[in-house]
């Protein structure tokens, strides 16, 4: 409030004085409607994600008029990579749905067998999932692997060759940039390889690739690497492969049981193994 020359109040600032003067009823000013609350309803093993202090199948979020559906399955922990259907009353929503207030939504776990983005699947692997790299390698999967890769290069790499990334890291399925990527469940790479086969059901091809490189193998003549073998080597075994990257030579030797049996775990048949 402000005094004029004449003495009166010129009231200015006030929206009901200039209303007035306008001819039209003020506009009356209401608080702010709270958005209310949605319940996610998790299929699946997706509770597995969600804080143990809060860890159940159905859990209520907060509304808060913008955020999406995504964000909200989210917030509670799930990474949407491991999201399949999204269902309210049955009908199927993306996760740029904005749910409304009091609507229940149920979250199920991806489909499986998963489709793969390309034919044969490509796969990268994180820094913790080397034992796991080197068994996909053995079937005959496309494997790029790195044990010092960072979490930016993988995201980039990923995008950039159209990879499904596979990792236990809940950051990096996060990452929008990752286009394809999954979440590897079990501690024992035994069951890491299960829940990948399970997953995406991939075309194996045993003995084709080479474990340390994931370059491709192709058969050779002993006499062409005979200089790059022991005695004992060239004296008990005549078939061998080398890798057409690195130039890493195989043969069925001492592992080669072991890695039959990985062969026949994942239900193909043994073929050529790397001493």
């Amino acid at each position: 409030m402000r005094c004029g020359s004449d003495g009166r109040s010129n009231v200015t600032g006030s929206p009901d004085a200039e209303a007035g003067r306008a001819g039209r009823r003020p506009r009356l000013l209401h608080h702010r409607e709270v958005p209310g609350t949605t319940l996610l309803r998790l299929g699946g093993d997706l509770p597995r994600f969600v804080a143990a202090r809060r860890r159940a199948p159905e859990v209520r979020v907060q509304l808060d008029g913008t955020s999406t559906l995504g964000h909200l399955v989210e917030s509670t922990g799930v990474p949407l990579p491991e999201v399949g259907a999204l269902l309210i009353d049955g009908a199927r929503v993306t996760a740029g749905h904005r749910p409304v207030d009091g609507s229940t939504v149920d979250v199920e776990p991806v489909r499986r067998p998963q489709p793969l983005p390309t034919t044969p699947p490509r796969f990268l692997l994180d820094v913790h999932l080397g034992g796991l790299a080197r068994r996909m390698r053995v079937l005959g999967l496309d494997t790029a692997y790195s044990n010092d890769a960072g979490d930016s290069e993988l995201a980039q790499r990923a995008a950039a060759d159209a990879r499904i990334l596979l990792t236990q890291d809940l950051g990096l399925l996060r990452r929008r940039a990752v286009p394809h990527a999954a979440y590897v469940r079990g501690s024992r790479t035994a069951d890491q390889l299960a829940d990948l086969l399970d997953r995406f059901a991939p075309p194996l091809a045993p003995y084709t690739r080479c474990t340390a490189c994931n370059g491709h193998l192709h058969p050779v003549r002993k006499e062409e690497v005979a200089d790059r073998l022991r005695p004992g080597t060239r004296r008990t075994y005549e078939e061998f492969s080398r890798c057409g990257r690195c130039g890493q030579v195989y043969w069925r030797g001492a592992h080669a049981r072991a890695l039959d049996a990985v062969v026949r775990a994942a239900g193909t048949t043994p073929g050529r193994g790397r001493a």
